[in-house]
């Protein structure tokens, strides 16, 4: 098989920027399904059934678009990397603790673990504003459904 099997419509430093804003952007929504499935699985409380419904929304929104951003990497002829070890190296997420969480600490860490991934997409979005509109256009819908349920999460600590 060859190295290269998908013939890129963009080149050098496009696609360098580009490759490396999808692979980042992998990263970061991979960790962050996995951080809102821990919690929904580990969240207690007052508030634990609005909690809960509201991590598989989150679970959901960055399944999706792991797999839209992944598959617009292959599109340009970049091989994403989905791996564990990748992950835990280059995400952008800051977890959540291990047991048992009360519902006020897991809206506190999908706030915290939101921002994390929705800042590193606003600095996507500029970085692949010449580089490739296309891939610019995906990392803006991902940014506004995020900052989305970003702002649900935070009116939940008013």
């Amino acid at each position: 098989m060859p190295v290269q099997p998908i013939q890129s419509p963009l080149g050098g430093d496009q696609l360098k920027v580009t490759g490396d804003a999808l692979q980042q952007t992998v990263v970061d929504l991979i960790d962050l399904s996995l951080i809102a499935k821990q919690a929904h699985w580990n969240v207690v409380g007052s508030h634990f059934r609005s909690v809960h419904l509201g991590l598989d929304e989150v679970v959901a929104a960055a399944r999706e678009f792991t797999d839209a951003a992944a598959e617009r990497a292959t599109a340009i002829g970049v091989s994403p990397d989905g791996r564990a070890a990748t992950v835990v190296q280059e995400s952008a997420c800051g977890g959540i603790d291990y047991g048992w969480q009360p519902d006020t600490t897991v809206i506190a860490a999908m706030v915290s673990n939101l921002w994390a991934v929705i800042s590193r997409l606003r600095q996507r979005i500029e970085a692949t504003e010449s580089a490739d509109p296309v891939t610019q256009d995906l990392l803006i819908t991902i940014a506004a459904r995020l900052e989305q349920l970003h702002w649900m999460w935070q009116a939940q600590q008013a």
